[in-house]
């Protein structure tokens, strides 16, 4: 599904990617943590197209095809998904026109017919009601007024109404209460299929008790310092990044 190799970025100049090298097969739920500043937001930056987010050398590439030569709403059309760590919030549109005209985009650039608004309004009610959501939230402007767990939650909701194949998950968890965090797990863990994948970026493993992935990858020092299993965001929820952070300076 995803391939990074070597992959070197900078930010204002910046290196902060410095060879990254990555591999998220399909089917699999993989999460990334590290230390403040150590990447992980810059990675998906940069898989998504961010301005500003320069590759210098390297590849990305989804199912085979050059990832970073595409525009963001190209790589969007094939599939690339982005859960922001910090929704924006966007006066006078409301979600629910949002997320339509986002989904026809895709749908047209796919080649594809519009969705017709009685099929788009009762799958919206349908992923809400799975995210507790109010469906009048749908109706207000896009996280005006919003929550922390309320913003996150629309997040989720985005991602199953554009049923993505990669979705990117920038620290999901920050900001949500106990309860707010197992609905937008569970929301997450419905997604799973054997032809999506996610990259879920965190600092903390309380997340991952919900969303257990394949694999877990320390980032530091702009490269992945060490992978292995679940149990090795349990061994850095204990001893912290410290290690990983003076191998990689």
């Amino acid at each position: 599904m995803l391939s990074i190799k070597n992959l070197h970025a900078t930010v204002g100049g910046t290196e902060i990617l410095k060879g990254l090298t990555l591999d998220v097969p399909a089917g699999e739920v993989h999460a990334i943590m590290g230390p403040n500043g150590a990447g992980k937001s810059t990675l998906s930056y940069v898989l998504t197209g961010r301005q500003g987010y320069d590759v210098t050398s390297g590849t990305a590439t989804l199912d085979g095809e050059d990832l970073l030569a595409l525009e963001p709403n190209e790589r969007a059309a094939k599939g690339v998904f982005l859960s922001f760590q910090y929704p924006l919030e966007i006066p006078g549109v409301p979600a629910l026109t949002f997320v339509r005209t986002a989904l026809n985009a895709q749908r047209k650039a796919r080649g594809e017919d519009e969705i017709a608004a009685p099929a788009f309004l009762k799958l919206a009610r349908e992923k809400a009601a799975g995210l507790k959501m109010d469906f009048d939230m749908l109706k207000r402007a896009l996280n005006v007024g919003f929550s922390g767990g309320e913003k996150k939650r629309m997040e989720i909701l985005q991602m199953a109404m554009l049923s993505p194949r990669f979705a990117i998950l920038d620290e999901t968890d920050s900001g949500l209460d106990i309860d707010a965090l197992r609905i937008v797990a569970d929301g997450v863990n419905a997604m799973r299929a054997p032809d999506r994948s996610m990259l879920v970026i965190t600092h903390y493993q309380r997340l991952l008790d919900y969303i257990r992935p394949d694999r877990v990858h320390v980032l530091a020092g702009g490269r992945i310092a060490a992978s292995g299993g679940p149990e090795l965001a349990h061994e850095l929820e204990r001893e912290g990044y410290d290690k990983y952070a003076r191998q990689a300076a």
